[in-house]
């Protein structure tokens, strides 16, 4: 098949300038979802941990509602508080540099264009080309091309507080609510087991899920997070069962 004037096949560019776009959406994405995973998983093992507790010192259904709303509500509102301020701080740390980026680029406008070559260069491109390139880039946008190239940042798409703090909150919730329904819908005799085979069940299924986001191995992680929420809720029932004892 023959090629137009060129040499190249008439989708060379399409295809390949859409590419970087589509793998930056989707890291976002899997980071989001990776994000709302381990939020989820956070909420399991605390209101778990919490509600095994206080049934190791009492079998009222009301009592054990009570602390698991009050662990959920707790929770959630901890998570999306604490996400909104280490975010925000992240964002204010961004947008600093980037000021500061936008100053240097004009009261040095050469320097910053020799600095842009180099970090080109240092990428593994030859002096030439890396000087042709910068210079194109400075042209086209030499913010955009500094705060990506030299601070890894797209002012365009900073951070955003508010909607890490409501995915923390949702996923913290949607979490807390498993071992919440698991711990006092169920007959007083079976609840206890039900609540730990129902977490333990979906602890496997959020290790697994992060560790498959993340690339990691799967067993390791199931195993690791099924251990870890099984040991909390057996400390914390031990210390309601010791506290139920003392009390009464």
């Amino acid at each position: 098949m023959s090629e137009p004037l060129g040499g190249r096949p008439p989708d060379a560019d399409g295809p390949r300038h859409h590419e970087p776009h589509r793998a930056a959406g989707l890291g976002v994405r899997l980071n989001w979802l990776r994000a709302a995973v381990l939020g989820a998983n956070d909420g399991i093992v605390s209101t778990a941990g919490l509600v095994v507790g206080v049934a190791g010192a009492t079998d009222s259904a009301d009592t054990l509602l009570v602390a698991g709303l009050a662990g959920l509500f707790a929770g959630s509102l901890s998570m999306a508080v604490g996400e909104y301020v280490s975010v925000s701080t992240q964002r204010d740390s961004e947008r600093a540099t980037l000021t500061e980026e936008r100053r240097e680029l004009a009261e040095t406008p050469d320097a910053e264009l020799a600095e842009l070559a180099r970090l080109y260069e240092a990428k593994g491109l030859s002096p030439g080309l890396a000087r042709e390139v910068a210079e194109e880039l400075t042209r086209h946008d030499a913010f955009a091309a500094h705060a990506e190239a030299e601070l890894g940042l797209d002012p365009e798409q900073l951070t955003n507080p508010w909607h890490a703090a409501w995915a923390s909150l949702a996923a913290f919730s949607v979490g807390a609510l498993l071992p919440l329904m698991a711990i006092v819908l169920p007959p007083a005799a079976v609840r206890l087991w039900v609540t730990v085979g129902t977490v333990l069940l979906a602890l496997a299924a959020t290790g697994w899920s992060s560790a498959a986001l993340g690339g990691a191995p799967r067993r390791i992680a199931v195993a690791r997070n099924v251990t870890g929420g099984f040991t909390a809720m057996t400390v914390t029932h031990a210390i309601g069962a010791l506290m139920g004892t003392a009390v009464g």
